[in-house]
């Protein structure tokens, strides 16, 4: 399967995320990059999931029918052609990192995926839905994980 590269001008993959990206501070989403975009792909999903967050992975954001050729999207924007749905915390759009305190540093897993055709998903999808609506859908992912912890 193809890889599509991603990289944010705000953090390195497996760094910690600034402090303005998380609930507690700007809570504005990050800026994100990305290239090499298979042709045939129809449209993009990012998807954003903190794993750690407990028995089931906890949504930060997911935007469906982002446009193929937008390569990337600005700090707290939308990207080009997207559609923001409900996030964890239960609005639409970006919702910050906020683990509980004194917890170890959870890892932000911000994913992006090539579809030959549109994703279906219900009303209020949460990661869990989304993993099974991708399933024998992508032409290609990429990602990057970026980790926050509460002081």
């Amino acid at each position: 399967m193809a890889g599509i590269m991603m990289r944010s001008v705000a953090f390195n993959d497996h760094d910690r995320l600034p402090d303005r990206f998380a609930r507690e501070g700007e809570n504005v989403s990050p800026p994100l990059e990305w290239a090499d975009v298979p042709d045939g792909t129809r449209e993009l999903v990012l998807f954003v999931e903190d794993r750690d967050a407990g028995r089931e992975p906890f949504l930060h954001w997911l935007v469906t029918g982002i446009s193929p050729d937008s390569g990337g999207v600005a700090e707290g924007q939308v990207p080009t052609g997207g559609r923001e749905w409900p996030n964890g915390f239960g609005a639409p759009g970006w919702g910050g990192p906020h683990p509980p305190r004194g917890d170890d540093p959870h890892r932000y897993f911000f994913r992006l995926y090539a579809l030959e055709r549109p994703l279906e998903l219900p009303d209020a999808p949460d990661a869990g839905d989304v993993h099974r609506a991708l399933v024998d859908r992508e032409i290609a992912s990429g990602n990057m994980v970026g980790t926050y912890v509460r002081t």
